[in-house]
């Protein structure tokens, strides 16, 4: 039996259908909230009921604790509604006019760009363009029916072929990867996926925080920023275990020299000895809290490991003053490698 949803503050109402998550009619029905793994473990779209009764379904307790949950808050991507129900939750209009669509691309070009991480490169049809923005993700379709998402590492201005960061987990797709796939296979997809994107409604420092191949929406954001002659100041914390995990350091250092409101710290948990290191160690969210005590008046966009966007959104928080609403994120939960 359906059941009407109620957005506040915007008031909208909306369907949703049986064994349909709150996030899925949502989207469905034109209605973009905050969202990001659409798992249950990043806690991106994690919002209040008001009124009414809903399952709350497989989440992490990471992401929603007992005492949120007793507070009364869901994850609406998992969270389906028994009753009719009132909810409170972050709404995005940026994303609205983009329709998620499924479509097939080929792989144009695979190269490695460290050990474990391979950029794969995937050309549409000739007739198709994928319109997205900066810092969004597909949704790789496979063939039992189970999806890998990948957050798009090109900038929308540059979109002739969509740019992919793939990191060796060693979960099945993975795998096939890096062992047998090869250029012009085909795979399908779907999306533009998430709500990971640049603001632009405001001149507030931004704090980008990357771990590992999180670094990918990253990219996408900063490409974008740069091609739209964004002049508010831009600080990227990048997080690696060694100097080769930083796979793109050198496009990095070259964005420093050439955009004066830009900054650029990397931060390794791990160094070796071989790597020479003479900069900044230890855990990424930590650097940032050293550098910047007080986050009243910046906005943070954290995209990894859960672990860390958790422990980044937390500290920011607690320690720093950041306001709740100005933390946007997009945290990566890799498949369980096969046994």
């Amino acid at each position: 039996m359906p059941n009407q949803v109620t957005l506040k503050p915007s008031d909208h109402v909306f369907t949703a259908r049986a064994g349909e998550s709150i996030l899925d009619a949502a989207l469905r029905e034109g209605f973009v909230i905050s969202y990001g793994c659409r798992n249950g473990a990043c806690g991106t779209c994690k919002g209040r009921v008001l009124s009414g009764e809903v399952d709350y379904g497989s989440y992490q307790t990471s992401a929603l604790s007992d005492s949120e949950k007793r507070a009364g808050f869901a994850l609406f991507c998992q969270a389906q509604p028994r009753s009719d129900v009132v909810i409170e939750c972050r709404e995005v209009g940026a994303t609205r006019d983009i329709r998620i669509r499924t479509l097939p691309a080929r792989v144009q070009k695979m190269e490695r760009l460290a050990a474990d991480i391979m950029l794969v490169e995937l050309k549409l049809p000739a007739s198709e363009r994928l319109q997205f923005l900066a810092g969004q993700y597909v949704d790789i379709l496979l063939k039992d029916g189970s999806r890998r998402s990948f957050s798009m590492a090109n900038a929308p201005h540059d979109d002739a072929v969509l740019q992919l960061h793939m990191r060796n987990y060693g979960g099945p797709f993975s795998t096939h990867v890096f062992s047998a796939m090869k250029t012009r296979d085909i795979l399908r997809f779907e999306g533009p996926l998430g709500t990971f994107y640049l603001r632009e409604n405001t001149e507030k420092p931004a704090i980008l925080l990357a771990s590992g191949t999180g670094f990918a929406p990253v990219k996408a954001i900063l490409e974008h920023a740069f091609h739209s002659h964004c002049s508010r100041p831009l600080l990227l914390y990048w997080g690696a275990r060694t100097r080769a995990d930083l796979y793109m350091n050198d496009l990095v250092e070259r964005w420093t020299r050439e955009h004066n409101n830009f900054k650029y710290v990397p931060v390794l948990s791990a160094p070796l000895p071989a790597d020479q290191w003479n900069g900044r160690t230890g855990l990424v969210h930590q650097a940032v809290i050293k550098d910047m005590a007080d986050m009243s008046g910046c906005e943070v966009y954290a995209c990894g490991v859960p672990v860390m966007v958790e422990s980044a959104r937390r500290d920011f928080i607690a320690q720093c003053g950041l306001p709740e609403s100005e933390f946007f994120s997009d945290a990566f939960t890799p498949a369980t490698p096969a046994a």
